[in-house]
């Protein structure tokens, strides 16, 4: 093969210089397709040095695809079927990349052994601007929003599918004619101004507004419309897009709308919502939430600082507390507190909370509501007051009829009863007389022991005396051995100070639990607790017998349970009854106490 390059060296300088010269790449190879001279234009093209491109075969030069063409054409011509063919293919550079090329391929016949003359132009860029054409074409046409373009007197030049769509009008029906055929009657002036805009080179964004399709239906469409220009920058026409948001605004009226309503429910129910970011701690409220504040719109400065200032100095630590654990838990929470107005009024909120979390589970909004309770606490403590004055009252008449008892009534058949006895003793009286006094006297003894329990029953003076562990302790033992039953009182706490209502409380939680038991659970065993924890007094009443339902005895509402829900309530305390049927019941009241009410024992 070097022989024949070299008997087929150019023999002018003319010809080498118009050779390597050539802006086109070519290659002189033989019949079987081995390069035998290649110019410099070739060389860059695929970024080989000649000695490099003369070691290779034509179908190296491409992938298989598009050498299989090549190479079919190329039999074809050594066979003396054609003699020149001209195809489009992609050739590999030296970095892997591939480019375009047109391949012309001629056969020479003139030389003692024919040869192959391939010229190959770079076609790359003309490649890809068909191929990004071919791709715009198509996203044009699979669009589902109306894509067009016209003159810049407003006639309709192209017109895609999403605009017969949207509009109604075929491609033929709308090409030529005027874009104002889209446009309705009462805004004549908009097509002429948006064709102005455009003239002076300006592009229109996201112009909302209204279209007529064909068949009169009017549609809201937000429009992008841009100038094109020629190469020298000279407008020459207009193109657009126009989005169908016909559903979008029918949503958004729907929402204000919807809005408008709940701001007015708001307003109407004394209801504000906050909005809390996490990471910055901006709070944002609506004006309905100002308002509960005592705070004109827009008054609110946006941050939980300012928010926890409008709360009352009682309540403000309480709610930090609760507003920084919710946002480290994540956990909603509910709660009440008292805000001070600029006039210095106090009212009431009450607030429910929820956090949100972001994509990493991370809490990252809290939102919540805010409703004015103020009415709500002022009826409830008229409540509260008006109950704390009943129980009052009903103690201080307990206390009377207590002493009526056991100062009065007791005394008297307690006298009763030694006259019975004289009489029993009488030596002229007959031992009937004497037997029917006897039996009359202890009839009299046990009135005078139900009198004397029964006063017990309204007002233990032990209680007073005693103070609460030993006025129960004791109380438990009388009642236990009137009713047959075994109580096992343990206490784990020494009270020292505790308030006298707090014991009346407990005293009557105590003896409502022990006489329920007596009277509805079947056995003779009652475990009663006293104890204190930190900050709080506990009581505790457990018995092992029938138990009941619940929640249709809370419907009921005895007043034994009302009485004791009450007493303990007024004390911001909670009482719990767990019961169910044939599993014991078990009540529990706790109260709260300051710190220096209640010790343990031994300390």
């Amino acid at each position: 093969m070097e022989e024949v390059r070299d008997a087929l060296m150019p023999d002018t300088q003319v010809f080498r210089d118009i050779f390597n010269a050539s802006p086109i790449g070519i290659a002189v190879e033989n019949l079987e397709g081995h390069p035998l001279f290649v110019n410099r234009a070739f060389c860059s093209m695929l970024g080989f040095a000649e000695e490099e491109l003369r070691t290779k075969h034509c179908v190296d030069f491409s992938p298989p695809e598009d050498s299989e063409k090549d190479w079919a054409l190329f039999q074809q011509l050594k066979a003396g079927s054609i003699d020149h063919y001209q195809l489009e293919k992609r050739y590999f550079r030296k970095d892997g990349s591939l480019v375009w090329g047109r391949l012309s391929i001629s056969l020479l016949k003139s030389y003692p052994s024919p040869l192959v003359l391939a010229m190959v132009e770079d076609i790359t860029d003309k490649k890809n601007a068909e191929e990004a054409r071919f791709r715009h074409a198509a996203v044009i046409e699979s669009s589902d929003d109306a894509i067009a373009s016209g003159t810049l007197d407003g006639i309709i030049v192209s017109w895609n599918t999403g605009a017969e769509k949207i509009y109604g009008y075929t491609e033929a029906e709308a090409v030529g004619r005027p874009i104002s055929m889209l446009v309705p009657p009462e805004l004549p002036d908009e097509e002429n101004k948006i064709l102005e805009t455009l003239k002076a080179g300006d592009r229109i964004e996201h112009f909302e507004t209204v279209r007529v399709t064909k068949t009169g239906k009017r549609i809201n469409v937000s429009l992008t419309i841009s100038p094109i220009k020629d190469s020298t920058g000279r407008t020459v026409g207009v193109s657009g897009i126009a989005r169908d948001i016909t559903e979008r605004k029918l949503a958004e009226e729907a929402l204000r709308a919807s809005e408008e309503r709940l701001r007015l429910a708001q307003w109407a129910a004394r209801v504000g919502t906050f909005d809390v970011s996490i990471e910055t701690g901006e709070d944002i409220w609506t004006p309905e939430t100002e308002a509960l504040y005592g705070l004109p719109p827009g008054g609110f400065g946006r941050t939980l600082t300012a928010f926890h200032n409008l709360i009352h100095p009682d309540d403000r630590e309480r709610i930090s507390e609760l507003t920084q654990e919710m946002m480290r838990t994540g956990q909603p929470a509910e709660a009440e507190w008292r805000v001070m107005w600029p006039d210095g009024s106090v009212h009431w909120i009450a607030s429910r909370g929820q956090v949100l979390k972001n994509e990493h589970g991370e809490s990252s909004r809290m939102l919540g509501v805010n409703l004015d309770v103020t009415e709500r606490k002022q009826a409830e403590e008229l409540r509260s007051n008006m109950t704390r004055k009943l129980i009052e009252s009903q103690e201080q008449e307990r206390a009377r009829i207590a002493r009526e008892l056991h100062d009065d009534i007791g005394q008297r058949v307690a006298m009763l009863a030694i006259e019975m006895e004289r009489l029993e003793c009488t030596p002229e009286a007959s031992s009937e007389i004497q037997n029917t006094s006897h039996e009359i006297s202890q009839r009299i003894k046990e009135l005078s022991t139900d009198i004397q329990a029964l006063s017990h029953e309204l007002h233990s003076s032990k209680l007073e005396y005693l103070g609460i562990v030993g006025g129960m302790k004791s109380w438990c033992r009388e009642f236990g051995e009137r009713q047959g039953m075994q109580i096992e009182f343990k206490h784990s706490v020494s009270l020292s100070s505790l308030p006298s209502q707090t014991s009346t409380c407990l005293f009557r939680v105590l003896q409502e639990a022990l006489h329920n038991s007596a009277k509805h659970s079947g056995v003779k065993s009652v475990d009663v607790q006293l104890r204190a924890e930190p900050g709080e007094v506990q009581l505790i009443v457990h018995d092992p017998g029938k138990g009941f339902d619940v929640g249709a005895a809370m419907q009921g509402r005895g007043l034994g349970i009302t009485s004791m829900l009450e007493r303990v309530r007024l004390l911001g305390g909670t009482v719990t009854i767990d019961s169910k049927p044939r599993g014991g019941t078990t009540v529990y009241a706790c109260i709260p106490l300051e710190a220096h009410q209640t010790q343990r024992a031994g300390s």
